[in-house]
């Protein structure tokens, strides 16, 4: 079964081995949507979603040969050497994991990156398709988080076939239909956990990074449970004026632009536009998430003193 899942082959076979699993499993959940009158899916959506997938795929195709250059470069200048055992590939898993928590945190938390991966987050629906909203631009970098792997020593084909295991999974957790998945919610990033991570509702903001693994957002400070109380709303804050595919694109990136033309502004000022964290501006009136988050702790804070 390893050997299925080794080499280039091997990631071939996963992405092979996926689609008919998602074609199937988003049908069902269209029908469960229709007969159930939930309307979770809007076909507008749907496409943009489409739209959006073939384009990373189609930038991720390009770039392979170079990403997967760079990789074994540091793959032949390895620390260590280890043997294709299960130990292996579950260490493979468990690091890979944590690239990808690294990577994402970091999305939601410099503008630039967040101007790629703001794609995923714009639907205000939550459903299946949703895990394919992919943030286009990412082959560019992603990985250059994947590279420390390699030159730890895992061979670069395990380490993408990991992490494309772990993006079907990671498709999977966008759902409204399951609700909660006992035991497994400590552990691993469940549909629960995932709604929150697409909430635009203050608590949940910049919540729940991990792809398949909880643990790291237990560990790092990140995890948000859903609460009963505080419904999700899905879609982020202020909405983008449509949901076609170019605006959905160049969004952020538009306005980073905007403010980095202002005059009189000081290099660095510009440079934290472009890199700093989303809402930082250099006049002070702008919020980032962890100061909308303190005030919104401090106003909870202040309704529950006045309960007491």
């Amino acid at each position: 079964m390893i050997d299925y899942f080794m080499g280039e082959d091997g990631l071939e076979n996963v992405y092979a081995w996926s689609i008919p699993v998602h074609t199937t499993v988003i049908l069902a959940e269209m029908i469960y949507s229709h007969i159930s009158e939930a309307k979770l899916y809007d076909r507008k959506d749907v496409a943009t979603s489409v739209c959006l997938a073939l384009m990373n795929f189609g930038l991720d195709f390009v770039m392979k040969v170079f990403a997967m250059g760079v990789m074994f470069f540091f793959y032949n200048h390895k620390l260590f050497s280890w043997d294709f055992t299960v130990w292996y590939w579950l260490i493979c898993f468990v690091i890979t994991d944590f690239a990808y928590y690294i990577l994402h945190y970091v999305d939601h938390h410099s503008r630039a990156f967040w101007a790629v991966h703001i794609t995923h987050h714009n639907s205000e629906y939550f459903n299946l398709t949703t895990g394919f909203r992919s943030p286009v631009l990412q082959p560019l970098y992603r990985y250059l988080y994947f590279s420390p792997l390699a030159f730890l020593g895992f061979n670069p084909w395990h380490i993408m076939v990991v992490y494309a295991i772990g993006q079907v999974y990671g498709t999977w957790v966008h759902t409204q239909t399951v609700k909660k998945m006992g035991i497994l919610e400590y552990i691993l990033v469940t549909p629960s956990h995932h709604r929150v991570h697409h909430g635009c509702n203050i608590k949940y903001l910049d919540r729940n990074m991990g792809m398949c693994l909880i643990i790291w957002d237990k560990i790092f400070g990140t995890f948000e449970k859903e609460d009963p109380n505080t419904p999700v709303k899905y879609g982020i804050y202020p909405k983008m004026p449509d949901n076609k595919p170019d605006t959905v694109l160049f969004y952020e990136w538009r306005k980073i632009w905007k403010d980095i033309k202002q005059p009189n502004l000081k290099f660095s000022d510009r440079i934290n536009y472009i890199f700093n964290s989303p809402g930082w501006r250099h006049d002070g009136d702008g919020k980032t998430v962890r100061q909308y988050q303190k005030e919104h702790s401090e106003r909870q804070a202040k309704k529950q003193k006045k309960l007491a």
